[in-house]
C-alpha cells in the first residue's frame, strides 16, 4: 500500500539535509546552499538535460556516479556555474569541500548548481559556509528545499511509504523549477532519496523509464535549461531484499517513484514563473502512447492556449490548433474537448466541431487554480498526461530583469 507521508528528502531512513545562506545570493533572507547526506553509501542514478550546453556540475556528477554510487548531494542556487572556463574546477572543489567535512570520497558527491548562466561562481562563500551547512544537518528537508529555489515562490517537497516484500520503505523528494522548463529531461532540479534496497542498474532503469511520462511531460515556457537533472539515492537501510531484476517488487518501486515524481511535476507546473493556474492536459482514446504524449505536450505548450487559460477564455479552437500542428497522426473529425475544474465541466467540442455551451459556466470553470483540458481522440485505448501553467504578464516581468 502506498501512502503519502511527511518528511521530503528526510523521510527515508538514514538521510539528513540542510540549507543555509552562505552569500552567493545578495538577499540574506534567501538560503542558497543545500546538502543532503546518507548515513551509508547509496545506489545512485541520474538523468540530465538534453541541452547541448550543459552546466559544469552535470559533467562532474555524471563522472562521479559512473560506478553507480554516491553518499551526498550539494547544490547551490543563485549561480548556474555554466559557460565558465573554471566551471569544472569549481564543481570538483565543491565536491572536495563536502568530502572533507563528511570524511567521504569526493567521487561520492552529486553536485548541482542553478541560477544565472555565464557568471563565474566564487568558491569562497561556499567554503566559508561549510561548517554552518554541516551543523544544520537534520531530519527536516525544508531548509534544503528552500536553498535550491531561484524564482520559485514555494518550496516543493513530497514523500510516501510503500512495502517491498513485507518491509516498509520510504521515498521522498524535493524539487526546484519555475522557468526554463520544457519537455526532454531534465528541465529542473530534483533530488529523490529512498531507503529501499535496489541495485544501481535497476535504479537507473526505473528513473530513465519514469521521466518519459513525468518530467518530460512538463512545460512552462518552451526553454530547456542547461543545468538541470533528476538524481535518486537509494541507501537500502529499510532492510528489504535488494531489487536486482524486473518483477513485482520492481513494479511496486516504480509505482512509488511515480507517486513522488507526478506530485513534483504538478508542483513545478503550478509554480511556473508568473503563473496563476496549473494546467493538466489529459489525452485519451489515442491509437498509441506516442500519439497521446505528442498531443498532450503540444496542447500544454501552446502559448495561445496558455494565454486563453489566464484570461479564463474557453477558446477551445486553440486546443484543436495545437493538436493539428503537433505532427501526431489523428483524425480531427473524431476529437472531443472538455474543460474541467473543481467548479464543474464544460463540454466545448464534439467530433472536431464546436457545440453550444454556457460562456458563463465556462468562465466559472476556467477561473479555478487547477484546470484539466480533456481531449478524447476516439481512436484507440492509449492515454497520457502533460502539465503546464497559464501565460501571464508577470512571466515577462520576471524574465525581463532576471539577471539584474
Amino acid at each position: 500500500m502506498i501512502q503519502y507521508i511527511e518528511g521530503g528528502v528526510c523521510a527515508a531512513k538514514g538521510f539528513r539535509a540542510a540549507g543555509i545562506h552562505c552569500g552567493i545570493r545578495k538577499n540574506r533572507t534567501k538560503r542558497d546552499l543545500a546538502l543532503i547526506v546518507s548515513e551509508q553509501k547509496a545506489a545512485a542514478a541520474a538523468v540530465y538535460t538534453t541541452n547541448l550546453v550543459k552546466g559544469a556540475p552535470l559533467l562532474v556528477t555524471k563522472k562521479n556516479i559512473e560506478d553507480g554510487y554516491a553518499t551526498a548531494v550539494i547544490c547551490n542556487s543563485g549561480n548556474a556555474n555554466t559557460c565558465n572556463a573554471d566551471g569544472i574546477e569549481i564543481a570538483e572543489k565543491m565536491c572536495a569541500l563536502v568530502a572533507d567535512k563528511l570524511a567521504i570520497d569526493a567521487k561520492d558527491v552529486v553536485v548541482a548548481s542553478t541560477g544565472v548562466i555565464g557568471q563565474r561562481l566564487s568558491l569562497d562563500p561556499i567554503a566559508a559556509g561549510m561548517d554552518a551547512l554541516v551543523a544544520d544537518l537534520g531530519n527536516d528537508g525544508a531548509h534544503a528545499a528552500e536553498a535550491i529555489m531561484t524564482t520559485d515562490t514555494v518550496k516543493k517537497e513530497v514523500a510516501l511509504s510503500f512495502e517491498i516484500g513485507g518491509v516498509t520503505c520510504k521515498i521522498g523528494g524535493i524539487a526546484k523549477g519555475s522557468g526554463m522548463i520544457h519537455p526532454n529531461m531534465a528541465t529542473m532540479l530534483v533530488f529523490i532519496t529512498t531507503d529501499c534496497a535496489i541495485a544501481p542498474a535497476m535504479l537507473q532503469k526505473a528513473l530513465s523509464s519514469d521521466i518519459k511520462n513525468t518530467f518530460n511531460m512538463v512545460s512552462v515556457d518552451g526553454d530547456t535549461s542547461t543545468n538541470d537533472m533528476v538524481s535518486v539515492l537509494a541507501n537500502g537501510m529499510a532492510g528489504n531484499k535488494e531489487i536486482t531484476c524486473e518483477g513485482e517488487e520492481f513494479d511496486t518501486f516504480m509505482k512509488a517513484l511515480n507517486g513522488v515524481t507526478v506530485a513534483l511535476c504538478k508542483m513545478i507546473a503550478a509554480d511556473g514563473e508568473g503563473a496563476t493556474k496549473m494546467l493538466e492536459c489529459a489525452v485519451d482514446g489515442a491509437k498509441d502512447l506516442e500519439t497521446a504524449k505528442t498531443v498532450a505536450k503540444s496542447v500544454i505548450c501552446s502559448s495561445l492556449l496558455k494565454a486563453a487559460m489566464f484570461g479564463a477564455d474557453a477558446n477551445w479552437g486553440r486546443v484543436l490548433c495545437a493538436i493539428g500542428y503537433s505532427g501526431a497522426d489523428v483524425d480531427v473529425t473524431k476529437i472531443d474537448v472538455d474543460f474541467v475544474s473543481s467548479a464543474g465541466v464544460v463540454s466545448v467540442c464534439r467530433n472536431g466541431a464546436g457545440i453550444e455551451f454556457s460562456e458563463e459556466l465556462a468562465k466559472t470553470v476556467l477561473s479555478e487554480k487547477e484546470i484539466e483540458i480533456k481531449v478524447n481522440l476516439n481512436d484507440g485505448a492509449c492515454s497520457s498526461k502533460a502539465w503546464g501553467c497559464d501565460l501571464t504578464y508577470d512571466y515577462v516581468k520576471i524574465n525581463g530583469d532576471y539577471r539584474t
